[in-house]
């Protein structure tokens, strides 16, 4: 490499830092907020984990102590002045003040808790059937039949999460109802049912063998 061009490399090295300087001077700025803004965010995601972890503590805590008490009505009292930060929260609270509320002959309370959770759009769907189920069974006697037929017959839609406890349910409605075939008819899909579990379909084989009729063996049993 001849001088010349050593020393135009050189002279060229040197602008190419004197616009860097250039730049850094003028929008050096820029690089500071963003590592403050880098900084901050982090440090606030940190803190409100540590708020939602919090949260969470003293709503367990809150929730055991409440589960300690051993009067079931003293025990829906005080699950009941628990205060649930989210709605999530909220519905296992309302679900185990439901709970007692019920043991503790409180019927009215506890459909009101769980009718609240069903109503609640925003929970996941799954909580929403499971409250609606129980505040059904606790109507079972109360409700009229017709209303009950109906609202058991919305949990056991094609794909619901709770789909076949609900036609158990209504084999048990028909059986009531003296509809002895339209309940075998259920139970008989029940048994057939690949999803249903076994406990499922063993209560209802004995249904069918109570009702005079004689159990299907499921697909997955046959010789």
């Amino acid at each position: 490499m001849s001088d010349t061009d050593s020393f135009i490399d050189e002279v060229t090295e040197e602008v190419r830092r004197d616009r860097m300087f250039l730049l850094l001077k003028r929008w050096g700025w820029v690089g500071a907020l963003a590592v403050v803004a880098i900084v901050g965010g982090a440090a606030y995601n940190e803190y409100s984990k540590a708020q939602v972890r919090s949260q969470a503590e003293q709503l367990g805590d809150g929730i055991i102590a409440a589960l300690n008490e051993n009067d079931t009505a003293a025990r829906a009292g005080k699950l009941a002045q628990i205060d649930a930060s989210s709605s999530g929260g909220d519905a296992i609270l309302k679900m185990l003040t439901a709970s007692a509320q019920a043991g503790s002959e409180q019927n009215d309370a506890a459909v009101q808790s769980l009718d609240a959770i069903a109503a609640n759009g925003d929970l996941p769907r799954i909580y929403r059937d499971i409250a609606g189920f129980k505040a059904l069974t606790l109507q079972s006697e109360t409700l009229a039949v017709e209303d009950l037929r109906q609202r058991f017959e919305a949990l056991a839609q094609p794909g619901a999460p709770l789909r076949l406890l609900a036609e158990e349910q209504l084999a048990l409605i028909d059986i009531a109802q003296g509809e002895a075939e339209a309940a075998l008819t259920r139970l008989q899909a029940l048994i057939q049912d690949a999803e249903a579990s076994t406990d499922l379909q063993q209560r209802a084989a004995q249904l069918i063998v109570a009702l005079g009729g004689t159990p299907e063996q499921a697909p997955g049993q046959r010789g």
